[in-house]
């Protein structure tokens, strides 16, 4: 406990330093700690492919991720979140870890559990294991939570999601890179070759491992757009597993390339604050290309 607070207390002093460098001080850190947190941004984007059936044209999903709830983040919070969610009429609903930022900590699981049963998808809802629903002994706590909340929890295994005409596409999870083992060939076993594969995994640097096998896109979280970024510099840190693509739209690999998407996510860890990298939703579109 030390080591951690240590570090919060390095990173602190440090993003002290250079808001004041900024010359925004008091006035960056309230932007920082109570404005931009709360200042939700909706990315849309389309996913085309060939292998995408037309009768999956239109089919739209939207991914959440990092809620870290009970870390500055509330339940009243998470509550407007999912109405959102609801309003924007999701077929599939994709969270890609990090639900608590301290599993064994959290004591509000009992409040917690209907609002995310409470979220709709007629395609199903899905997740993964990030880093912090291992951690703190917290594996089996956010396996429960999500099973008992209509989740289907992906670990290195495979969901297939079907079209009443036998079409289909096939969802991937794998574990997390940090605390976990993620298995990549294992959650592809069995997945027919000549199908459209869609990677949930929480490190979007494993990204890299991803493009050397049949896998078409990769959605991922973890990084929280490093959370704080210094105006031509970037992030002032970055995660393990998060360093190589910390937001956004990437093009992975030379033969034909992975498609990788980073979501920002939700919520903050170790230092309440997000300075240039606002919480995110991501809506994507499924489009059949010629």
């Amino acid at each position: 406990m030390a080591k951690k607070q240590t570090r919060r207390t390095f990173l602190r002093r440090s993003f002290g330093s250079v808001l004041t460098l900024l010359g925004l001080s008091s006035g960056g850190f309230l932007y920082a700690n109570r404005i931009e947190p709360s200042l939700l941004d909706i990315q849309e984007l389309q996913i085309k492919h060939p292998l995408i059936p037309k009768s999956f044209d239109g089919i739209k999903l939207v991914q959440f991720s990092d809620t870290h709830l009970g870390f500055q983040y509330s339940l009243h919070q998470f509550t407007k979140l999912a109405k959102k969610i609801n309003s924007l009429q999701p077929d599939i609903i994709l969270f890609t870890g990090d639900l608590m930022d301290e599993p064994n900590q959290y004591t509000e699981i009992n409040k917690l559990m209907p609002i995310l049963k409470g979220l709709h998808a007629p395609f199903g809802k899905y997740c993964i294991f990030g880093n912090h629903d291992h951690g703190g002994y917290g594996s089996d706590i956010y396996r429960n939570i999500m099973e008992n909340s209509d989740f289907n929890v992906l670990l290195n295994e495979s969901a297939p999601v079907k079209m009443s005409d036998g079409s289909m596409i096939c969802l991937l999870g794998i574990d997390d890179a940090m605390l976990g083992n993620p298995n990549l060939p294992l959650a592809l076993r069995n997945v027919p070759q000549n199908t459209f594969k869609l990677l949930l995994s929480h490190a979007p640097d494993l990204a890299q491992t991803a493009a050397q096998y049949p896998v078409h896109w990769q959605l991922s979280g973890h990084s929280h757009g490093g959370q704080i970024k210094i105006p031509f510099l970037g992030a002032l840190v970055t995660p393990p597993f998060g360093q190589l693509y910390p937001e956004g739209l990437y093009s992975v690999g030379d033969d034909s390339p992975l498609s990788l998407y980073v979501n920002r996510g939700i919520g903050t860890t170790r230092l309440p604050f997000r300075f240039l990298s606002k919480p995110e939703l991501t809506i994507f579109t499924l489009r059949h290309e010629k």
